[in-house]
Order: structure tokens, then sequence, then C-alpha cells
């Protein structure tokens, strides 16, 4: 009985965590945030696997980063993803630790390119 319940509790940890970090994440509607550019991570889970894309975009050009590859994964509880971004062409690489709330995830990254921001926080646009 003692299992079961174990295998019950596992399953409803799974399934509430299972697409926390599935959406359209962007800085648009930061109020805090630097209006220089837009972060936009466009980011699908498949249980423990998140994979997506992610861009820069900016009325500067040298700010501007162009569609990037995001791969990672959601740590055992659920409210927090490692993942790693990169550039098509290669140019661009960095690694961050994404950490949902309600409505909004807070960005920090743990090395990498300059382009990509230090920390920030999205907003979830679309489902």
């Amino acid at each position: 009985m003692k299992k079961f319940i174990l295998l019950l509790v596992l399953i409803s940890f799974t399934a509430y965590s299972q697409n926390r970090f599935t959406g359209t994440w962007s800085t648009e509607n930061c109020k805090d945030c630097s209006k220089k550019y837009i972060l936009k991570l466009n980011i699908a889970q498949s249980v423990s696997q998140i994979y997506g894309t992610a861009e820069i975009v900016s009325d500067d050009k040298e700010l501007n980063s162009g569609i990037m590859e995001i791969t990672g994964y959601v740590y055992v509880l659920g409210d927090r993803a490692q993942i790693k971004i990169k550039s098509k062409d290669g140019g661009l690489s960095a690694s961050a630790v994404l950490v949902a709330n309600d409505g909004a995830m807070q960005f920090n990254k743990r090395g990498g390119s300059d382009l990509i921001p230090k920390e920030t926080i999205l907003t979830k646009l679309y489902d």
C-alpha cells in the first residue's frame, strides 16, 4: 500500500510539472527590464526534456541574434530547468537556468556569449 501511495505522489508531481516551461516567453512585457532588446524563447517540454528556439530582437542590428536552438532538461521537482542556447552557425552559445513561477520565469545565464542577457524575467505570451 505504501508503494502505491508513493507512486501516486510521484505521478502527481510529474503531471503538475510536466508542461510548466512550454510556451512562448518574452521580456516584451517586463516592466523592469532593459528595452534595448527583446529576448524571446519558444520552448516545449516533453517529460523532462526541453526543446525550442530563442531570438534576441533589437532596433540595433548588432544586438540581433537570429534564430538560436534551445536544448535542455528539467530538474526532478519540475520548477527549474537547465538549458543550452546555440546559434545555428555556431557563433553564439550560452547556458542558463530557468526558474518557473506563476506566469513568469526567471532566466539566469551561467556562462556564454555577452549578447545573451545575464539575468532577466520572462513573461508568458502564449501557451
